[in-house]
């Protein structure tokens, strides 16, 4: 192994990948932030904790500004932001479409919003690589093994 081989192209290409993966992250705290406004109730909530006032697990995010539930970024009940939290985990050639489960548990470790699970559920049945890829969880089918012929009627 000589010097120029201790960067290898596999690393490289992580490495773009994951900036690419920042990079549309500020974007995602960005919509989430102007969202947040749009809607009543998490606007008030946003007014309320800048002052100082305490939410039963709500607080902010002293660096983002962002409504957090639970230790959870709030995400406004927007599809196109929730498309954009969930669609990484899902469907990204690194996450490789891992099903319902897994795809979940990432996010619901990050993220709350209303109707969440059952987003994801709809979202993950409803894609088209997952269907035409899905694992058998069966055993297979053996060979079919002929019948004895009966003796009479």
């Amino acid at each position: 192994m000589n010097h120029q081989q201790i960067i290898k192209k596999d690393e490289i290409k992580a490495s773009k990948f994951f900036v690419v993966n920042v990079d549309s992250f500020s974007n995602l705290v960005n919509s989430i932030q102007k969202e947040l406004w749009r809607y009543s109730n998490y606007r008030s909530i946003l007014q309320d904790l800048g002052k100082g006032k305490s939410f039963q697990d709500y607080s902010l995010d002293s660096s983002s500004q962002l409504i957090l539930f639970k230790d959870q970024v709030v995400s406004p009940n927007d599809p196109k932001i929730q498309l954009s939290i969930f669609q990484k985990p899902h469907d990204s050639p690194l996450a490789r479409h891992p099903g319902q489960g897994k795809t979940l548990k990432p996010i619901k470790k990050d993220f709350h919003w209303s109707g969440m699970t059952q987003f994801i559920k709809d979202y993950v049945s409803s894609c088209q690589q997952c269907s035409t890829h899905k694992n058998i969880h069966h055993n297979r089918f053996r060979l079919l093994k002929p019948l004895p012929i009966p003796n009479g009627p």
